[in-house]
């Protein structure tokens, strides 16, 4: 009796240990839990990629990952330095917002040895085919919103013109930056080759108006250059093409120092919204801004991250147009808007993205 007791007793331990390592492993690929994701962001100085990460960051975590969040400074070797331990750390994936996007193809390199996929987060990774996906906004898209917003808030189609232009971009390092020039020239170019727009520096092509680093201070520097070269004999400046904010910021300081005021201020462009540049908007010293809500972009890569842990197939929607040397990049596109003093309450204020208070 005590012989079959103590079978029955062993046969039940063996039992409860078999479905003990089931759970275990079930747990370790179910895509959620023990899974954990590294997400790399340039720099904490600039507001939206503060709001990148955390968004990345919660959206993650409420979809059951662990999250390695870290934020370099604006310094490459920080970076690299920062996905190497992402690498060594164990992290299942990686979302990389790099600062210059030819820097990591050796670190990459680890990552692809260790099979872990890479997605690119709105900035292309260049020259380096250990990228796996590309999230970012129609970046063509929003230069071609910019520049439309100037073709109708001069109302080129009718108007005599000539209206005096400046032209402003980006980074050269940051492949961005050719798509939003790119798209705002392309709606540009036929008024400044019929005369419309004149561009009194002369100034037109990328490398002479690319802003190293996005710097504010830079864009401002150069925007005092030309008032003094061009504008100190009274020339009317009536519209300024900047790809982003920190840039639009700089040259609205310059524009004001100068005494350009209210219905005498130039248009002036500007993307990703901001707090400062609402403000500017709010009062008259900025004309727009493109709306990338990050909360968009953000649940877009956890449902990309998600899709890869599962093994499934990762949603994207253009397979043609993101060549990062080594061929075409996987990419998803959201879709931007452009937001200015008619609809920025409806696009900021009520969506939550933004409350009252820190608009005053």
């Amino acid at each position: 009796m005590k012989k079959k007791l103590f079978s029955i007793l062993l046969c039940v331990l063996m039992l409860a240990s078999l479905l003990t390592g089931c759970s275990g492993k079930d747990k370790a690929t179910s895509g959620k839990g023990s899974k954990k994701v590294g997400v790399a962001m340039p720099t904490k100085d600039l507001q939206r990629w503060n709001q990148d990460g955390e968004n990345m960051k919660k959206e993650l975590e409420a979809a059951g990952y662990e999250v390695d969040l870290q934020y370099a400074n604006n310094e490459i070797a920080q970076q690299v330095s920062q996905i190497e331990n992402m690498i060594t750390g164990g992290c299942d994936a990686l979302v990389i917002a790099s600062i210059d996007g030819g820097s990591l193809g050796t670190v990459l390199e680890e990552a692809k040895k260790g099979n872990i996929p890479v997605i690119a987060y709105d900035r292309l990774i260049m020259g380096t085919d250990a990228v796996s996906y590309y999230a970012t906004f129609d970046n063509y898209m929003v230069g071609t919103i910019q520049g439309q917003y100037i073709v109708d808030q001069l109302d080129l189609e009718n108007a005599a013109g000539p209206f005096n232009i400046e032209l402003f971009t980006g980074s050269p390092d940051d492949n961005n930056a050719r798509f939003f020039f790119g798209g705002a020239m392309d709606i540009l170019n036929p008024y400044i080759d019929s005369g419309k727009l004149n561009i009194v520096s002369g100034q037109r092509e990328f490398e002479e108006v690319a802003t190293l680093n996005w710097s504010t201070e830079e864009a401002q520097k150069r925007m005092e250059n030309l008032l003094t070269a061009y504008y100190a004999d009274g020339t009317k400046l009536d519209v300024v093409l900047s790809s982003n904010d920190s840039c639009a910021i700089g040259i609205s300081n310059a524009l004001v120092n100068a005494g350009y005021t209210g219905d005498n201020f130039p248009i002036l462009t500007g993307q990703d919204c901001d707090i400062t540049s609402v403000k500017n908007i709010l009062a008259g010293t900025q004309s727009m801004s493109i709306f990338k809500d990050t909360r968009t972009l953000a649940a877009q890569v956890v449902k990309m991250v998600n899709a890869i842990m599962k093994g499934e197939e990762v949603p994207i929607n253009d397979t043609e147009t993101y060549d990062n040397g080594t061929g075409i990049i996987p990419t998803y596109l959201c879709e931007p808007v452009f937001a200015d003093v008619n609809n920025y309450k409806e696009l900021l204020i009520d969506s939550g993205y933004y409350t009252e208070d820190q608009l005053k």
